[in-house]
């Protein structure tokens, strides 16, 4: 996973160490130094900030006191519990904080080899589809000797402050990580898949079945290794971390440290009764100000559970930050969850693996509207078809399809001033099981994601089998900006972007002729069908010049609503198109019967029921049964 990580900003974690042993120097780093520049992009700095390495702060600094926890953080001056909450998430799963800390016991200090100390260290983070390698200093901002941002609970452990200014680094500065997203952090600790999920929505509260529903996709989540965090939406500037009744806090994010059904009862009593409690548990990035409700550490609902099962869920009765609450008052009090999800894509796993797509793309302007590519949302119909297109299959009877877009991350730096995203989104449309090339009209809209400034828009839908486009766009037309598309089926999806308009000009072009016509044939449905006991087992083959496109069959009905298109390039438009019908048998399949289609460009009904005909080339008759279709051509390769 990691033998391809790049050095970020070309720095070399083992080259530029060795360098300082053999010089007997501490690294000093030149790319994020020690000055307001890393602290601040905008705005007078507060109080004197003294950049102090930890043998300065305290004796004995140590990476890591007695191991690494949840309980360990506290969130410090600057606006970014989101960020502490992604850590405090980070530090229950070994497995992940062993990936953003690598080698972290040859980045322990050690007492006994002072001499081996460069107060140089190096951090993993996921962007951008890529793993980098973060090296920064050990200098970090204090003022009166005390850490002003992310700092433990044990004055010589550093883990967090460190990781934070790896992170800083990343973002431009300190300030970068004011009021962040708790999701962009959790996919760039883990290279998961963030998906923002809505608590108001669906009346979770009083509809039980939904809420065992989404605890159950919670809970696979965290029992396969996915970070959570969740948070209560602030609407107005004075809710922001203001205190509710409860004890909960506004507009701050929490990290989930902890999805169980709970048993209740005491004794042999509790493995004979059946009932069992959804509970989750909770941590405030603050380190304190915890629930006061149902199940919080004092109250006496821990009576109805053993002293053996407490202490399994760890429950303590001090205000650490850290409580449990059943998901059904997660639902009542807090709006919105994140999760996480990390995609496995191994073969060898017992879980479920996904088939991953990555592609990186660009929304650019450009005079030509052929290769303008930065068209807008669905709003600018003139321009939306100008947009990137991305083609990919759903190869199962029904499969689920998990799309991730995300915008390369801004940086906010004094030079440059705030990195600002643009609104994204994208639209998904179901196409003709044919199609080559790009779109230029509407066609079946399945799914569509929302809209916003946020770093990454997550969706997740179950299609059918067919051939669909992914239309990924700025809300407004004429913003330019990178983009990586994840695209994850349980099948391979083959998704790969559509970038000519029409069949492209050849040097056999001449002789072999070019398409004059472009025709699109929907096949909607058959009626009285000869009939067998259990009903017709029917499919449609669509043929024109060569190309043919077939259905799924449909199986035990003389009535099938196929439901297929197929896009043609017509290089003979007088040559017309066939659509036949056939009964799928174990040995040969029969012959139910067809119809020729003119597709003329100046028919104006395109809507078309018509009697199924025999293959006699001279005299066709009447078989049992009709076919609706739908026709469209046009003389402009670039109508449909």
């Amino acid at each position: 996973m990691f033998s391809c990580v790049k050095p970020y900003e070309g720095q070399n974690y083992s080259a530029l160490k060795r360098a300082c042993l053999r010089k007997k120097v501490l690294f000093e780093d030149p790319n994020f130094p020690a000055t307001d520049d890393s602290l601040y992009y905008k705005g007078a700095p507060g109080p004197t900030v003294r950049w102090k390495r930890p043998k300065d702060i305290c004796e004995n600094p140590r990476l890591f006191v007695d191991g690494i926890s949840s309980h360990d953080l506290h969130q410090g001056q600057v606006g970014n519990c989101w960020f502490v909450a992604a850590c405090s998430s980070l530090a229950s799963r070994e497995s992940l904080w062993q990936k953003v800390i690598p080698d972290w016991k040859e980045q322990e200090w050690d007492p006994e080899k002072p001499d081996a100390y460069a107060g140089i260290f190096h951090f993993y983070f996921w962007r951008f589809g890529e793993w980098v390698d973060v090296v920064i200093d050990d200098r970090l901002p204090t003022v009166n000797n005390q850490l002003i941002y992310c700092h433990s609970n044990s004055c010589n452990e550093f883990w967090c402050a460190l990781v934070e200014k790896a992170y800083a680094k990343l973002a431009g500065c300190y300030q970068a990580l004011d009021g962040g997203n708790t999701a962009d952090a959790l996919v760039d600790f883990t290279g998961g898949v963030s998906e923002p999920i809505d608590l108001t929505e669906g009346d979770l509260v009083d509809d039980e079945a939904k809420r065992n529903q989404l605890f159950e996709r919670v809970l696979k989540v965290h029992s396969r290794g996915g970070l959570i965090s969740a948070s209560i939406k602030a609407v107005t500037e004075a809710d922001l971390e203001a205190r509710l009744a409860c004890g909960l806090v506004k507009g701050h994010a929490y990290a989930v440290t902890d999805v169980r059904k709970v048993r209740l009862g005491r004794g042999l009593l509790s493995f004979f009764k059946s009932e069992k409690l959804d509970m989750i548990r909770l941590r405030n990035p603050w380190g304190e100000r915890e629930w006061n409700g149902p199940w919080s550490d004092t109250s006496e609902e821990w009576q109805k559970v053993s002293k053996s099962e407490r202490e399994k869920m760890g429950v303590t009765v001090q205000d650490d930050g850290e409580f449990w609450m059943t998901f059904e008052d997660m639902c009542r009090y807090f709006t919105d969850i994140i999760k996480c999800r990390l995609i496995n894509t191994s073969y060898l796993s017992i879980h479920k693996t996904w088939e991953e797509t990555q592609l990186h793309g660009a929304w650019t302007q450009h005079e030509d509207p052929r290769l303008n590519r930065s068209g807008g949302c669905i709003n600018h119909k003139d321009t939306f078809f100008q947009n990137p297109q991305y083609i990919f299959d759903v190869k199962k009877a029904e499969d689920e399809v998990l799309i991730c877009i995300q915008q390369r991350p801004k940086r906010s730096t004094r030079q440059e001033g705030k990195g600002e995203n643009l609104a994204i989104g994208f639209d998904i449309y179901k196409v003709e099981e044919n199609r080559q090339y790009r779109m230029h009209s509407l066609q079946d809209k399945v799914a569509s994601s929302i809209y916003i400034n946020s770093r990454s828009v997550f969706l997740r839908t179950d299609q059918p089998e067919g051939h669909y486009v992914i239309i990924p766009t700025t809300f407004h037309p004429g913003h330019s900006g990178e983009f990586l598309l994840r695209v994850f089926t349980d099948v391979p999806s083959n998704c790969r972007e559509l970038r000519l308009d029409a069949p492209p000009h050849s040097c056999w072009s001449s002789l072999c002729g070019y398409p004059q016509l472009v025709t699109q044939v929907h096949v909607q449905q058959a009626g009285g069908l000869k009939d067998s006991p259990t009903g017709a087992n029917s499919y449609v083959i669509i043929k024109c010049e060569g190309d043919k496109v077939r259905s799924a069959v449909q199986k035990g009905t003389s009535t099938p609503k196929y439901d297929v298109k197929g896009i043609f390039y017509r290089k003979k438009p007088g040559q017309p198109i066939t659509v036949q019908i056939w009964n799928h048998r174990v040995l040969k399949d029969e012959f139910l019967g067809q119809v020729h289609l003119k597709a003329d460009p100046d028919d104006l009904q395109a809507q078309h029921t018509l009697h199924l005909r025999d293959r006699n080339s001279r005299q066709p008759s009447d078989l049992p049964g009709t076919i609706t279709v739908q026709v469209l051509s046009s003389g402009s390769l670039l109508a449909i």
